[in-house]
């Protein structure tokens, strides 16, 4: 690949900047590759692929737009960024990626989910089975990925029910001196005290690989051959617990008839937009078994609507294949609602995955009972979606109201509430809670260590996280930032500050944006009532504005609860984390001869204070460093 890099005037309004832009867009290459659109701020406005760079770019810039959407971006576009790649294809894979990197406004963007569990069989002398979340490797088998949690486990039932393999922590296998309580209700086979020999166990092991590949038959043909084998050596008990495998996985395979279609894995994908949003459902099969949906809402919807030539519900799907399964398995079999011609697109994601992959538009029979359920699926998460959406925009209108803000974009409100929390002056911790986009922002949470004051000193530790907080920031917020995803990184003032506490508090946040010279009406004070009863609260201002109370049936006092509640939330549990962690050193400090590096030692051998505390004194010693004197000193120091 080659790159070139572009710099536009930002004023495409004036003639000679006109001129400039025309002419270095003229000298684009006719070579396929990806574009990037950057407005005067620097932020990624767009992205985009073409087969013909100097083509495509061009069309942005004729006379006549065909949308008002793209004349008002191509308004903004500062700079640009082109990369020419071999092929379309090529352009692609490279433009998601991108996509999903640098999250443009203009672009329809889907949360990059790589939290997929998987069922994980060990490589290991006895093999176990687990749940797993995380990057897989070629050491273990991994079966999935599943669409949540409790698919995974109802696999992992199945095969305790059948195959009776062992789901324990090998420190609990290498340990066990009798079964344990899953053997006594065959649910394991007890291979930890070879109640089950070592062939026979990993005869189950694969035979259970097998069944979550789908290969039903042959383990039922397997399980025959073992049974018949058995009794043909008069070992009757074992035929009789092959008997009893057989027994269960024919009853799971009765359960499962009218749910399974051979052993393919599937992929179920439904498109369904409304009111400017779009749902997109997944739904998994795997080994034939249908294991589950997963709902998708992908942002910006709205803003791409005229961004493609396509229609919207196409440009979706387009985005959710080349997003989501540039880094996710790809099933060969995919079944979807929409109908859409993009062979570039199916031919980089068959290079990506290796094999060739099947669209189905009309399936038949079972598959279309699925396709059904996974639109289905789609247009009542959806409707659940816009109707939660509405009713976030509604409290947030209320609490605009109550607080007499004026603000033109209620989307784009942002509050930020602060807590301090300690015990007793024990660890003190303030933290900083964000509510943006009708929402609670957890990428944006911060927390502060509170220090040089006297323990206990409310007032000083507020202080000194506002001051903390705002010292470094604008006053006003920056024109056009509207929704971009890199706002978490631009230093900008909230519309409400709010302050989990009364009049003391609220007089020390007054104080400290007078210093800083920022607006101290921004500032809200959360009095609690009688007893501490939501419902009760009183809001203080310092603007002049009298007290208010709202009452417990104010849907913007519901809010700001939601918000007070989420930073005390989240104060206390930094706290608490804090508190424990100097109490787990502050023990062993206290012993001389315990250094640093001895303690660390000590802490990372028995996993914390209590595991030193429980270990003995020839424990101790075993421990690098430690002699039989400070062995005997923390023993006894410890209990």
């Amino acid at each position: 690949m080659s790159d070139a890099r572009v710099d536009l005037n930002a004023d495409t309004q004036n003639d000679e900047a006109r001129l400039q832009l025309l002419e270095t867009v003229a000298k684009l290459p006719n070579l396929p590759g990806v574009y990037r659109y950057f407005d005067a701020q620097d932020h990624v406005l767009y992205v985009g692929k073409a087969r013909d760079l100097k083509k495509r770019v061009s069309s942005y810039f004729q006379k006549t737009l065909s949308s008002p959407r793209i004349a008002m971006m191509v308004g903004k576009i500062s700079r640009l960024e082109t990369t020419v790649t071999r092929s379309e294809a090529e352009a692609l894979i490279l433009e998601n990626t991108l996509i999903k990197t640098l999250r443009p406004r203009y672009n329809i963007l889907f949360r990059d989910d790589k939290s997929y569990p998987y069922l994980k069989i060990t490589n290991e002398q006895s093999p176990r089975m687990t749940y797993y979340r995380g990057a897989i490797d070629k050491k273990h088998q991994y079966f999935g990925p599943f669409p949540s949690a409790w698919a995974v486990k109802e696999s992992m039932q199945l095969l305790q029910k059948i195959f009776l393999l062992r789901s324990c922590e090998d420190s609990v296998f290498a340990n066990r001196t009798r079964p344990c309580l899953l053997h006594q209700i065959q649910r394991c086979s007890a291979p930890c005290v070879d109640f089950i020999t070592h062939e026979d166990y990993l005869v189950d092991v694969d035979n259970a690989a097998k069944f979550l590949r789908g290969r039903q038959s042959e383990v039922m043909q397997n399980l025959e051959s073992k049974m018949l084998g058995f009794a043909e050596q008069l070992k009757f008990e074992q035929a009789a617990l092959v008997r009893n495998q057989m027994s269960a996985l024919s009853k799971i395979l009765h359960q499962q008839s009218m749910e399974t279609t051979g052993d393919s894995d599937i992929d179920v994908i439904a498109v369904i937009v409304e009111g400017g949003r779009a749902c997109v459902n997944l739904a998994m099969v795997r080994g034939g078994r249908h294991l589950g949906d997963r709902a998708y809402f992908p942002s910006q919807v709205a803003e791409v609507e005229a961004m493609s030539d396509e229609s919207i519900d196409v440009a979706v799907l387009t985005a959710f294949l080349a997003q989501h399964y540039a880094d996710q398995f790809i099933p060969s079999q995919l079944i979807l609602n929409i109908e859409f011609d993009a062979p570039d697109l199916m031919l980089a994601l068959m290079a990506q995955c290796g094999h060739k992959i099947h669209c189905s538009f009309q399936p038949q029979e079972q598959r279309r009972a699925w396709l059904e359920m996974a639109v289905k699926g789609a247009q009542l998460s959806l409707a659940r979606m816009l109707s939660e959406q509405g009713s976030q925009q509604s409290r947030t209108r209320s609490l605009c109201l109550a607080l007499e803000l004026e603000v033109d974009d209620i989307d784009q409100l942002r509050i930020e509430c602060f807590d301090i929390s300690h015990t007793q002056g024990e660890a003190t911790q303030a933290s900083c809670v964000v509510f943006h986009h009708h929402a609670m922002q957890n990428s944006e949470y911060r927390r502060f260590n509170i220090k040089d004051i006297t323990p206990g000193d409310d007032y000083a530790a507020m202080r000194q996280v506002i001051h903390r907080r705002y010292e470094k920031m604008s006053v006003t917020r920056p024109l056009d930032a509207g929704g971009d995803a890199d706002m978490a990184s631009i230093p900008v003032m909230p519309d409400v500050v709010l302050i989990d506490g009364g009049k003391g508090q609220v007089e020390v946040a007054r104080q400290v944006f007078e210093e800083l010279g920022l607006d101290v009406s921004l500032i809200v004070g959360v009095c609690k009532g009688e007893g501490r009863r939501v419902g009760l609260e009183t809001l203080v201002f310092v603007d002049g504005r009298a007290a208010k109370e709202l009452g417990k049936e104010s849907a913007a006092l519901m809010l700001i609860a939601q918000i007070r509640d989420e930073a005390h939330r989240f104060a206390i549990t930094g706290m608490r984390a804090k508190r424990a962690k100097a109490r787990q050193t502050s023990q062993l400090e206290e012993i001389e001869g315990v250094g640093p590096k001895r303690r660390q030692r000590l802490l990372v051998r028995f996993g914390g204070l209590k595991g030193v505390a429980d270990a003995s004194i020839e424990d101790l010693i075993a421990v690098e460093g430690i002699s039989r004197v400070l062995a005997e000193e923390i023993y006894k120091r410890l209990r």
